[in-house]
């Protein structure tokens, strides 16, 4: 179950860039504060009708608390960059950051979980880095947008490692303690006649409140997934993601790929497929070891 929904997250994922230009006439921040406030709407429903009677005994530790307003922080950044990225044209981009994020993911397994690489992985990681230094390059400066996106999921991803709460509970408290800022920062908004709620009819309003869904089903897949496979496994997944992020960059929005950058994001691939070897021979061996023994 712990692999089914973590596919099930990054399939989402992948799709939700045709969301965001529907709220298009509204800046990033905005779309960020309603995401926020409309996440902790819909989570607080799901907290009183599946789990009314757990959810206090579960953030109740000092521990529980820090770690999920770290998380709640750091997600935080990343939806509001991604929103940035696919806004302005930077499907592609963000796409990127995707990709690159597995092969974070498999390091911090590495070296805060003490999961082992075989020599594979590791050539798989310098590819990775070599495509980054190629795309560079060709922007002429770092892919900011990806590598934020990329550095703060991983980030986020550890943290959740690290938190055993029930996943509802979890997302929810996430975004309950970033909602208080968001609604601050749409009430000033509202104050100086900026704000897009209530200003473009209910289909528009009816859009931003859609985020909160959004937002909040991938997030609760990946949150059942993160406590039940090993951060690497998660790693392995992840790319399904960003695969259509970058299909839909080419495709339907038209993005522009440049020599150097269809150079860079072969490297990826390269990269992500001997990762892909390596996990389906560690996977025969593993299953061949009990035959072994007996």
């Amino acid at each position: 179950m712990g692999v089914a929904a973590a596919l099930g997250a990054y399939s989402l994922w992948g799709l939700v860039p045709i969301f965001w230009p529907l709220l298009a006439r509204s800046t990033a921040p905005e779309i960020l504060a309603h995401r926020i406030a409309w996440s902790t709407v819909f989570g607080v429903i799901l907290v009183l009708l599946f789990a009314r009677t757990r959810w206090r005994a579960q953030i109740s530790g000092r521990g529980t608390l820090i770690r999920l307003t770290l998380a709640s922080v750091v997600i935080a950044l990343n939806w509001g960059v991604y929103i940035w990225a696919v806004n302005n044209g930077r499907v592609v981009e963000a796409a990127l950051g995707y990709y690159i994020n597995p092969l974070l993911a498999i390091l911090a397994g590495v070296f805060l979980f003490k999961e082992r690489l075989a020599p594979l992985q590791w050539a798989a990681i310098g590819l990775a880095t070599v495509a980054v230094v190629v795309i560079t390059i060709e922007y002429g400066q770092p892919p900011w947008a990806a590598l934020v996106l990329a550095i703060s999921f991983t980030i986020y991803g550890v943290i959740k490692k690290r938190v055993k709460v029930e996943p509802i509970v979890s997302m929810t408290a996430e975004s309950a303690l970033m909602t208080i800022p968001a609604i601050g920062f749409l009430g000033y908004l509202a104050s100086r006649g900026e704000g897009d709620f209530l200003q473009h009819g209910v289909g528009y309003d009816l859009l931003l409140a859609c985020s909160g869904v959004v937002t909040a089903v991938p997030l609760l897949l990946f949150a059942y997934a993160a406590q039940r496979i090993p951060l690497s496994l998660i790693g392995l997944t992840q790319y399904l993601a960003p695969t259509m992020q970058f299909l839909l960059g080419v495709f339907y929005f038209r993005e522009a790929m440049s020599t150097g950058r269809w150079v860079g994001f072969t490297l990826v691939w390269v990269a992500l497929m001997v990762i892909s070897v390596q996990a389906i021979m560690a996977a025969r061996r593993s299953r061949q070891a009990p035959s072994a023994a007996g």
